[in-house]
């Protein structure tokens, strides 16, 4: 079998509501996404959810190879573009094509991906999470119900700019999920995307654990900063989450050298290959490894396989437009299905007729990092929210 061609598509993810965190919102709730499909001579074709940048300098590395050396091509792929395949989108686009390879392997071994890597049960325990930072209170309390409904008993909530909205935002959803598990104790998680200083960080997450008892706290500072994480894990209870930002494994040795991170996160977007590097990186320091993204069906079916998983993320309960996956939602769990591969099939026409509706790049919004985040005195509220009546000092 070889590898004779890709083709990149884009749809959209409607989340129906704003969408965003610390660093921004998308008021219409718009999301594109990339779609990557990867074609061979036997007729099988890989579905890789995520970038294209940079994808024909990429694909040249695997072209005419055969696809079920999967992992030898990741690498392949890595040294083609070394100066630039070990960070951003580039590397986003390595993990893309290396997600639709292992998606053809399992596909020509008639075998769903979760079986092929040696996986035992097909259920993914999930979190909540909404990137709810501009939801109200009723919209973020109607959006944590729907989660509840499908037996998900802990919760991540986007924040970092205002600790009393924070504790509230966090007290609502804890009662959600309380009241859906008959009284017992919800999981709570707090992401502030590097939207904080390092004090900041202590002080905010200390001022939250006077009522509340959070599982962690995600990027507290930027994501490199090594002391800087390790001085929160010290400073607080909760564990620090950190690593979806994270590319290559010479980003990670220094942050879990340090004792940085208590849970090691990655990226979908980064791919299976990649994730099983690094769960196999945190495995040998006994560190438990989470999966992050809108549609992590790759590192899920990867999850299955691995001895350290802790919880996967799930974000919007609704595929991306054309996109469907052989994988379902219940009792808190995500369950993979029997499909050959990833179970991932694309309707090109459902997609090409949505292409009207892809939002145009914004100037500003989760992807952009606000001027002046880290140095801020005083709360915020995002925009798509009505302002309190109070204006906090955020701890400084």
């Amino acid at each position: 079998m070889r590898i004779t061609g890709y083709r990149t598509l884009t749809t959209v993810q409607d989340w129906g509501r704003p969408v965003g965190d610390a660093n921004g919102v998308f008021p219409d709730g718009l999301v594109r996404v990339p779609i990557v499909l990867v074609e061979t001579d036997r007729g099988i074709t890989g579905v890789g959810l995520g970038s294209h940048v940079g994808i024909e300098a990429v694909f040249a590395a695997i072209e005419g190879e055969d696809p079920r050396g999967v992992t030898a091509l990741y690498d392949r792929m890595l040294r083609r573009v070394f100066k630039a395949g070990h960070a951003g989108a580039v590397f986003g686009t390595i993990g893309t094509l290396d997600t639709a390879l292992w998606d053809i392997k399992a596909q020509a071994a008639g075998e769903p991906l979760w079986r092929l890597l040696g996986g035992r049960d097909r259920r993914v325990p999930a979190y909540a999470s909404g990137l709810d930072i501009g939801l109200g209170d009723d919209e973020l309390v109607a959006a944590y119900e729907t989660y509840a409904d499908h037996g998900l008993r802990a919760a991540k909530l986007k924040g970092g700019l205002d600790v009393d909205r924070d504790r509230d935002r966090l007290i609502l959803v804890r009662d959600v999920l309380t009241a859906a598990g008959g009284g017992t104790r919800p999981g709570l998680m707090l992401d502030v995307n590097e939207s904080l200083t390092r004090k900041q960080a202590v002080r905010h997450v200390g001022e939250l654990e006077r009522t509340l008892d959070l599982t962690w706290v995600e990027e507290p500072v930027r994501r490199w900063d090594a002391e800087g994480h390790a001085a929160v894990s010290r400073g607080v209870r909760a564990s620090v989450a950190s690593g979806e930002n994270l590319s290559g494994l010479e980003q990670y040795r220094p942050l879990i050298a340090a004792g940085a991170v208590d849970v090691v996160q990655t990226a979908a977007v980064w791919g299976v290959t990649h994730f099983l590097r690094v769960a196999a990186l945190a495995h040998a320091h006994d560190l438990p490894v989470s999966p992050i993204g809108t549609t992590p069906v790759g590192l899920l079916h990867a999850a299955t396989s691995v001895p350290n998983h802790l919880v996967s993320e799930l974000q919007d309960l609704r595929p991306p437009t054309g996109v469907s996956a052989d994988l379902h939602v219940e009792g808190g769990a995500f369950v993979l299905g029997d499909s050959p591969g990833l179970g991932i099939r694309v309707d090109e026409e459902a997609v090409d007729a949505s292409r009207h509706r892809l939002p145009v790049p914004a100037p500003d919004g989760p992807h952009v990092r606000p001027e002046r985040a880290g140095q801020r005195l005083l709360a915020v509220v995002p925009d798509t929210v009505a302002p309190p009546d109070r204006l906090n000092p955020l701890p400084s």
